[in-house]
């Protein structure tokens, strides 16, 4: 009898790893095509924490208008105020930093405000009032009733007036584009998403911050992930009638189980990976696991990363709401090597600080713990991140799981000051139970075939351990 296909027994996490590494049916066009709307998928959280969701129409005359609706809350249902933007956007080359992104110029022609309440008024007028900006220090008079509907000007072109520092508003997201076309999961039905820059993680620089990473890609308003209850709602949303999104039910936190990426990731200064975590619930251990290439859609293997420690009982989140506190302790970690420019970096790094003093190879692991850690990779071990979770369902009741977003400058979480605002991209729940280890193998070997032709899984023990540490180890 012919054997039975790999993926019909493979777990559903090795499958979902694989299925990225094969590019998971992506396409991006160079240059990408903006005309149309693009709409956000739900809530988002900026750094601050902001909560918002943004909806941005593109012409083919270069011209746009953005709408970003925000709220007091994380689930976007009370507003507070919203922002209409009207510009020009000249798209340029290729990015030589982040590959596979396109390089934008734009102008901001007009930015207006509606306020949704007096509270909201009040407390952005006195901001603005307290700013340096020239002709903004009565942009509202103290005691201006709310008026509702009413559009305020915040910047003018033409007036060479901009009040827009004192709200942290900034529209640098625009100076770096993606646009990524995959099939949906489930038909052929196509998605299309819109990835714009990164915001900075600290207020004071994100109005200076030119990106290198991505924000959470907004989806086509023709083109979206079916269902998408939030989708609708926000299309049809203008600044006076901002969208109010469906309530959603507050999971607990759970993060006992399998996670794995469902996007080749993109970070800051460049980095490209996907990630895997196993928790173990009974004693607060995890093994993570990260994955890292040197090209957006995760198919050019660089080095991988395994590390393992244990983490505390979390707590609710004051600073935001719906978040929930953690500290990790990582104490082991392991590195793969998977291409010859890692090798060599590994082997000229200063000896005793990563590993074995020039006897890295390409796919051979090796442990870095005797080292603490690796100097080169900025990975420091012994090392407690103090973290911000979030778990959520999906419109096809999968759960979710946000870790917190890294710093922009690269630095770690390592006190609770430094405790992340907003979140990373989702992981999504492969498996309820940690699975066996011993089941895993190393992504460099799917795909071989056996001596019947068939497709052979080899074990490669421990090189498959290298996906997390970099989420949660140092890096200065």
């Amino acid at each position: 009898a012919a054997a039975e296909p790999p993926l019909r027994w493979e777990p559903r996490c090795r499958q979902q790893l694989r299925h990225l590494q094969d590019g998971a049916g992506i396409a991006a066009r160079l240059p990408p095509r903006l005309e149309g709307r693009w709409v956000s998928t739900g809530c988002e959280v900026r750094p601050g924490p902001e909560f918002l969701a943004r909806s941005y129409l593109f012409h083919a005359n270069r011209l746009f208008r953005a709408h970003q609706f925000y709220y007091w809350d994380p689930a976007c249902r009370h507003p507070s105020y919203s922002l209409v933007i009207k510009g020009k956007l000249r798209l340029r080359q290729p990015s030589w930093v982040t590959r596979g992104a396109t390089e934008a110029d734009y102008q901001l022609h007009k930015v207006g405000i509606v306020f949704h309440s007096q509270k909201a008024m009040r407390e952005v007028a006195a901001r603005i009032n307290r700013s340096s900006a020239e002709g903004c220090g009565q942009f509202l008079p103290p005691g201006r009733a709310w008026a509702p509907g009413a559009l305020y000007e915040l910047l003018s072109a033409k007036m060479e007036r901009d009040c827009t520092a004192a709200l942290g508003f900034a529209m640098h997201e625009l100076s770096l584009v993606r646009v990524e076309t995959r099939p949906q999961q489930s038909g052929s039905r196509l998605v299309e998403e819109l990835y714009l820059g990164d915001i900075h993680t600290e207020w004071l620089e994100r109005r200076h911050y030119r990106p290198t990473g991505y924000q959470r890609p907004m989806q086509s308003a023709t083109h979206h992930v079916h269902p998408c209850p939030a989708c609708g709602i926000i299309y049809r949303a203008d600044e006076h009638h901002p969208p109010i999104l469906p309530a959603r039910a507050q999971l607990p936190m759970q993060l006992s189980g399998s996670w794995v990426s469902t996007h080749c990731e993109v970070r800051p200064a460049v980095l490209f990976l996907t990630r895997y975590f196993i928790f173990h619930g009974n004693n607060h251990s995890w093994e993570g696991y990260y994955y890292h290439y040197s090209d957006p859609l995760c198919k050019q293997p660089t080095f991988t990363i395994y590390a393992s420690g244990h983490y505390t009982q979390g707590i609710p989140s004051a600073r935001v709401r719906g978040g929930t506190e953690l500290a990790f302790k990582v104490t082991q970690a392991r590195v793969t090597p998977m291409d010859q420019v890692t090798v060599m970096m590994l082997n000229s790094s200063e000896p005793g600080s990563c590993g074995l003093a020039s006897s890295w190879s390409a796919g051979v692991e090796q442990d870095i713990t005797p080292t603490n850690g690796c100097l080169v990779l900025g990975i420091k071990l012994p090392h407690t991140e103090y973290e911000l979770f979030k778990t959520e369902q999906d419109a096809k009741d999968g759960s979710l799981l946000y870790i917190g977003e890294r710093p922009t400058d690269g630095s770690s979480p390592d006190s609770p000051a430094k405790r992340p605002t907003s979140y990373q991209a989702p992981l999504m729940q492969c498996a309820g139970a940690p699975e066996e280890l011993s089941n895993y193998v190393s992504l460099k070997y799917l795909g071989k075939k056996d001596t019947n032709g068939n497709e052979a899984l080899k074990p490669l023990p421990g090189a498959f351990l290298l996906l997390i540490a970099l989420l949660f180890l140092r890096r200065d």
